[in-house]
């Protein structure tokens, strides 16, 4: 019964799509500003629900999901009708007289499938460059964050026809039945061994994909660092929803000098930030469920810990914690972490810290605190990586402006801004061209321009 309702599901969103109800201008902004709003007036259900799945604090929630998503429909609004324009380029010579220009176009039925993490951000950022470009669209919520997918499939199945967007709830199951259908296109955010199984998926069809997965996103810090403001940014950056974020700060090469002082400052701001006892903080979310957290507790080598290592299982509570002496053959570098777990490791030069970085796969994003614009330089130019800051981290996520997205493990293809609208845009490219003069040199038989054409080629190589 479950798979006659997707198939009924996905054969309303085909008939809808074909109906060309989502290519109009006025349609699809009507979309946007409709789900906008839905999004603001169930500001205060979503909170809660975020709340209850993870314990994410307001502060957090408001700013990262919900702004965010305010934030990327109103950006879109602004350009939207640029971005559909028909594109003039250049045209040779040689096909005058001809105009060409290249056409935006929906590819037509597209599958989002979000994590846990950011449970709204995640979901709907996509569904709206999706919209934007005219397609429509099923949307996966992880069934990890319940409560927060049970008040997202109300606020869309509630808001629009099921033919133009439609939420399904499910576990693992679910996603395999959704990934046996064919589809236009499928955006995936989540871990690398599923996104394989996406990526597998969508072969059986010949289905574009966007992978955003995640991987060791490093931060380097130099001698030459402001260690006050990287300690503040660093202890921010990685504790925010408990250091379940894809591109947190998952582990830290300070130059050998100025290790301990900033291991010291690190761990004077997570008191700072959370209190003496941070399991009475407000503003520290929970680990997800029971697999995180006994994932992550045995990632702490107790001997190694300098700040933090406290945790009850019962709440799914992990301290914010710092590692030091760390090495990276330890059980902490061997894979993402996605926790509030800071290991720091000693480098001298800086070979050697990109040599460790080299050990993993191209990681999502990286990280440079340094004033040495030749060493800036460098890392940026010889390091690959999807995204990233210098002097700070995470905050390259909030500008619409830079497309974002990884490379090799940690992801393929781009969103935010134009790049969301473009990720569901097939870009069609047209020459249109006049009735006369129709030249006739192109026409066999080839006989004499061919002998033409062999000294216009000789011509044109001399003078190259």
């Amino acid at each position: 019964m479950e798979s006659e309702k997707y198939l009924e599901i996905h054969s309303l969103q085909k008939a809808y799509f074909a109906s060309h109800a989502t290519l109009s201008y006025r349609s699809r902004v009507d979309a946007l500003t409709a789900l906008k709003e839905r999004v603001a007036a169930y500001e205060p259900r979503l909170i809660s629900a975020m709340q209850e799945d993870m314990g994410k604090p307001w502060m957090e929630a408001a700013t990262a999901e919900i702004w965010m998503v305010r934030e990327e429909i109103n950006y879109t609004l602004r350009h939207l009708a640029g971005w559909m324009r028909p594109h003039r380029v250049r045209t040779p010579l040689v096909h005058a007289p001809a105009s060409s220009a290249i056409h935006a176009e929906p590819y037509g039925q597209v599958l989002i499938i979000s994590p846990w993490n950011y449970p709204l951000l995640l979901l709907i950022s996509p569904l709206v460059g999706a919209l934007a470009a005219g397609n429509v669209a099923l949307l996966k919520p992880s069934e990890h964050a319940p409560r927060t997918a049970e008040v997202v499939e109300e606020l869309i199945n509630g808001l629009f026809k099921p033919g133009l967007a439609h939420v399904i709830t499910g576990g693992v199951e679910t996603s395999r039945n959704l990934l046996s259908l064919p589809y236009d296109y499928i955006f995936f955010t989540g871990g690398t061994r599923v996104g394989r199984l996406v990526m597998k998926a969508a072969a059986e069809h010949l289905t574009p994909v966007t992978l955003e997965l995640g991987g060791k996103s490093p931060v380097i810090v130099d001698a030459s660092a402001d260690l006050e403001v990287t300690a503040s940014r660093l202890v921010w950056g990685k504790f925010f929803n408990a250091g379940q974020t894809c591109i947190a700060p998952d582990y830290v090469l300070a130059h050998r000098s100025i290790r301990a002082e900033l291991v010291e400052r690190m761990a004077c701001k997570v008191r700072e930030f959370y209190g003496d006892d941070p399991f009475t903080s407000p503003h520290l979310a929970r680990i997800i469920n029971g697999h995180h957290f006994n994932r992550l507790v045995d990632m702490i080598d107790p001997a190694k810990v300098v700040c933090g290592g406290l945790s009850r299982v019962h709440q799914h509570y992990i301290a914010p914690t710092i590692l030091q002496g760390v090495t990276p053959t330890d059980a902490v570098m061997e894979e993402e972490i996605f926790g509030p777990i800071l290991p720091v490791l000693d480098y001298d030069t800086l070979d050697e810290a990109l040599a460790v970085i080299q050990q993993h796969p191209n990681p999502l994003a990286l990280y440079l605190f340094t004033r040495d614009k030749k060493m800036e330089k460098q890392v940026i130019s010889q390091v690959p990586f999807g995204g990233g800051c210098v002097n700070d981290v995470v905050s390259h996520f909030a500008n619409g402006d830079l497309p974002f997205g990884g490379r090799g493990a940690s992801g393929m293809g781009r969103y935010h801004g134009k790049q969301t609208f473009a990720t569901f845009t097939h870009y069609k490219s047209l020459l249109r061209r006049g009735l006369r003069p129709d030249v006739p040199l192109r026409y066999p038989p080839y006989t004499i321009r061919e002998q033409v054409m062999r000294v216009v080629f000789a011509i044109a190589s001399w003078l190259s």
